[in-house]
């Protein structure tokens, strides 16, 4: 009964996520429609750009569609958002949004694979971009910095998430805490010991502070 149960709930929080999405699609079309200028315009270009992205990634996830429809998905995203983007260049939030479809489709791959990485290479140069025109973005920081660490440059990861401290410090030790880990792991398994030690003291004071 409880195996039933569960498989039953499964299956209704999916089929929730997905009523949902498609009116969050449905209502941006409607605001591209109706917008009043390129800035409304531009908004809600990236909204149905994020649907989109969400509705791939999900659907993936769950294996609720097949290759093609997930790669379809995730190109009327990218479409949408470069739209969002010719609308508005001087908006962070379009080419974070962009980003984060672009960070998305590359959680799905081969994280060692090239198309991963050129993916990863893609959202991170969106959320550099957003980050030039608001330098308080703290999502497009940590994102930077989360993309930084998957492709194992955790320098600069550091110094993103030093950034993210500044805005939001609950977020900001967390992701120190475990960049600091990683790198001493990093330092360690290169018999550098006493730069490893620092650095898990450093992990071991964010965790604890």
């Amino acid at each position: 009964l409880a195996l039933l149960l569960t498989g039953a709930c499964g299956s209704m929080g999916r089929s929730w996520f997905l009523a949902g999405n498609a009116r969050d699609i449905e209502k941006a079309t409607k605001a591209i429609e109706t917008a009043r200028d390129d800035g409304e315009r531009a908004r809600a270009y990236d909204e149905r750009g994020r649907g989109y992205s969400e509705k791939a990634r999900y659907s993936r996830a769950f294996k609720l569609i097949a290759t093609d429809e997930y790669d379809r998905l995730f190109d009327l995203a990218i479409k949408d958002q470069d739209q969002a983007v010719a609308l508005a260049t001087g908006n962070a939030e379009v080419y974070l949004g962009r980003g984060l479809t672009y960070y998305n489709r590359a959680g799905l791959e081969d994280l060692d694979g090239p198309k991963a990485k050129a993916l990863f290479a893609s959202a991170e140069s969106d959320f550099t971009r957003a980050i030039e025109r608001d330098g308080r973005n703290a999502q497009a920081l940590d994102m930077r910095g989360v993309v930084h660490m998957l492709l194992g440059d955790l320098d600069r990861a550091i110094a993103d998430f030093v950034q993210v401290l500044t805005i939001d410090p609950h977020l900001g030790k967390l992701r120190l805490a475990e960049a600091y880990c990683q790198r001493g792991s990093a330092y360690q398994k290169a018999s550098n010991y006493e730069a490893a030690i620092s650095d898990y003291e450093k992990s071991i004071a964010y965790q604890t502070g």
